[in-house]
């Protein structure tokens, strides 16, 4: 069965998420002339990841100004019952494609990391929130729980995403690939080598196909910034979004220094063909010795209720 995969490096506006989405709209015409059945786009492209911003924060204390930053920055997340999302829902449905996007969700006053999945008939429905924020990113973001860690039926096959160094939680990898998991979404801003390689090893170890979408932002100078301990000259984030095969096969990408789309036409088939020889959670595991429980409850920090009572009678 032949499906096309896709990727749409760009990275997000230092003009805000406006700007962010009409970029990502600006590509409908070539989405629709790839024949794309799913379309990945990178971690938090809409609300954008501030790449070396210190949010004002040292241990122990906390400036005036990193508040302020602080604000900026929620002011650019998005709602996912906002317009921001339904123009996305629009894209996917004019375009006939599903959409996995990065985003930064606003919940409350709490942010998170999200991966959204968008049908081009049913809109948004479904989102995984990414479980573990890496380094100074717990300055800003929540901890998803169990209870996004979707494996979605779309159009291409069943596809789940995985948030940039999520993808080194080997646990979190083995409950993916029990449920299913058949196109490896992973939204990402890690443009190192070495992230080629995970990418390959996940690929051979799930025996599925691996899309990995990561934002491109060019040097500081070109963006007219400072960043503390970086070179103006180099790459803020240099891309590297990648399609590969269910036995590591390179079919597109890496996508470096610039931006653009990727596609890459697929057989689903291969993976069966692929899982001949390994199979991690069937013929390949050993339950009687490994055992791995995903606990899947939504957790609230605080539940209200009423208890209760019988009526006092004699």
């Amino acid at each position: 069965m032949k499906k096309t995969l896709s990727v749409l490096q760009i990275g997000a506006s230092l003009e805000g998420t406006r700007a962010t989405l009409d970029k990502i709209l600006s590509y409908e015409k070539e989405i629709i002339a790839a024949g794309s059945d799913i379309l990945v786009l990178p971690e938090a492209i809409l609300g954008g990841y501030p790449k070396g911003e210190s949010f004002g924060t040292q241990l122990g204390f906390r400036l005036e100004s990193g508040r302020k930053s602080y604000q900026n920055y929620f002011d650019q997340a998005v709602e996912l019952s906002g317009p921001e999302i339904s123009e996305l829902c629009t894209l996917s449905k004019r375009t006939e494609t599903t959409i996995v996007a990065g985003v930064i969700e606003k919940s409350g006053s709490t942010l998170y990391c999200t991966a959204i999945f968008i049908d081009p008939e049913l809109g948004l429905t479904r989102k995984h929130r990414k479980l573990m924020p890496t380094g100074s990113e717990r300055l800003i973001w929540g901890q998803g729980d169990g209870s996004t860690l979707p494996v979605v039926e779309t159009q291409a096959g069943k596809a789940g995403a995985i948030i940039c160094w999520e993808n080194y939680m080997p646990l979190l990898r083995t409950a993916m690939y029990a449920k299913g998991i058949e196109i490896w979404c992973a939204p990402t801003v890690d443009a190192r080598p070495v992230w080629q390689s995970t990418m390959q090893h996940i690929a051979l170890e799930g025996r599925c196909f691996v899309v990995s979408a990561c934002q491109y932002q060019p040097s500081p100078k070109a963006l007219g910034m400072e960043i503390a301990n970086w070179s103006d000259d180099d790459d803020l984030i240099s891309g590297g979004s990648v399609i590969l095969g269910p036995l590591g096969t390179r079919l597109a990408g890496p996508l470096i220094g610039s931006e653009g789309l990727i596609s890459a036409e697929v057989d689903l088939d291969e993976i069966t063909r692929a899982r001949y020889d390994m199979d991690v959670i069937g013929h390949y595991a050993r339950p009687d010795i490994f055992e791995l429980r995903v606990n899947e409850t939504p957790r609230q920090s605080v539940t209200l209720f009423v208890e209760d009572k019988e009526d006092d009678r004699d």
